[in-house]
């Protein structure tokens, strides 16, 4: 069977909930900047609307244009989803926030700054602010709920795991909703869109969903059904289809360890491993193959995520050791 023609979205400077089709899905590109040629940069946006348009769930990916699991965690929902099966609300998709990042297979912008460290920009900043702010301003600032799909960046691997700030009940809720291998407690830090929507009043959370640069079906399966218990805990979609089942280890915060030499490492572990106080998790070695040092655990934990590079510099990446909450 041949699929459907193709209709071209429609460019949009921002989105408004309220002329949204109800009952239907609807793909739009936001107009997000110019590049020098006055060619105009457009983020897609698939959106889903019930007749009552609240709450409005945003669900972005690449922010960081290497970062693509989210990509096709969002795809893979919106093919599971069908308009019959949204009762209340509006579920606004961005597949990929970044779009000069993600044309250069690159984490940031096109400028080279982290867009996740600088929201919600500036109205009359520079190239990166002005395109974070618009982000916010046309897009985000719609949101009632956020969940930010990201993974590890190139030279790193992660664990499936949510960041959220466990003192608040609603998005602690969320995260044990996602029901992901990991949760690490963490506030919103200042400059990502975590904190830019909660600063707007919006309930947000991030998901690693495991490592750069391609499609994990796993993990991409089990972050769609996380986000589909979300939505039904909402009252937005009937019970649909049944999380994943296994233990949540929940962590009360969570850092990474870092080389004091350069050289050639080796990570020991893997991501969800446990580790104990004293653990060797990695070796350094020269470029002879003498081992010039070892590295042990500060303490007990889990390994949230690890590095995979093993041309490692002074101040390099080991482990991401999350301290395990008590019970």
């Amino acid at each position: 069977m041949q699929p459907p023609p193709f209709q071209r979205p429609a460019i949009v400077s921002a989105i408004d909930i309220e002329s949204i089709p109800v009952g239907q899905i609807t793909r739009q590109r936001v107009v997000m900047t110019e590049n020098a040629t006055g060619n105009e940069t457009l983020v897609p946006a698939i959106l889903l609307r019930a007749e009552d348009p609240r709450p409005v769930v945003g669900i972005t990916a690449a922010v960081h244009g290497n970062e693509l699991n989210g990509v096709h965690v969002i795809h893979r929902l919106l093919e599971q989803l069908k308009p019959v099966h949204l009762h209340r609300g509006t579920i606004v998709a961005v597949p990929i926030v970044n779009i000069p990042g993600y044309l250069r297979q690159q984490r940031e912008f096109e400028d080279g700054t982290d867009i996740n460290r600088i929201m919600p920009g500036r109205a009359n900043g520079n190239e990166s602010e002005l395109y974070a702010h618009r982000f916010i301003d046309r897009v985000a600032r719609h949101f009632d709920y956020l969940i930010d799909l990201h993974t590890a960046s190139f030279g790193r691997v992660n664990s499936l795991y949510v960041r959220a700030d466990m003192t608040k009940p609603v998005t602690a809720t969320i995260a044990r909703l996602l029901s992901p291998q990991i949760i690490v407690h963490s506030a919103a830090g200042d400059g990502t869109l975590r904190a830019a929507v909660e600063d707007l009043g919006a309930h947000a959370v991030t998901v690693e969903v495991g490592d750069p640069q391609r499609f994990q079906r796993g993990l991409v399966r089990s972050a769609r059904l996380g986000i589909v218990e979300v939505l039904e805990h909402l009252g937005m979609v009937d019970d649909l289809s049944d999380p994943d089942t296994h233990d949540v280890i929940e962590c009360k915060r969570s850092y990474w360890l870092y080389t004091d030499r350069g050289g050639v490492l080796t990570v020991l572990p893997n991501v969800t491993d446990t580790v104990h106080e004293g653990d060797v998790i990695a070796r350094l070695q020269n470029v002879w193959g003498d081992v010039v040092r070892e590295y042990r655990a500060p303490e007990d934990g889990i390994v949230v995520g690890k590095s995979v590079n093993p041309a490692a510099r002074a101040g390099s990446r080991i482990i991401h050791l999350g301290v395990v909450a008590a019970r």
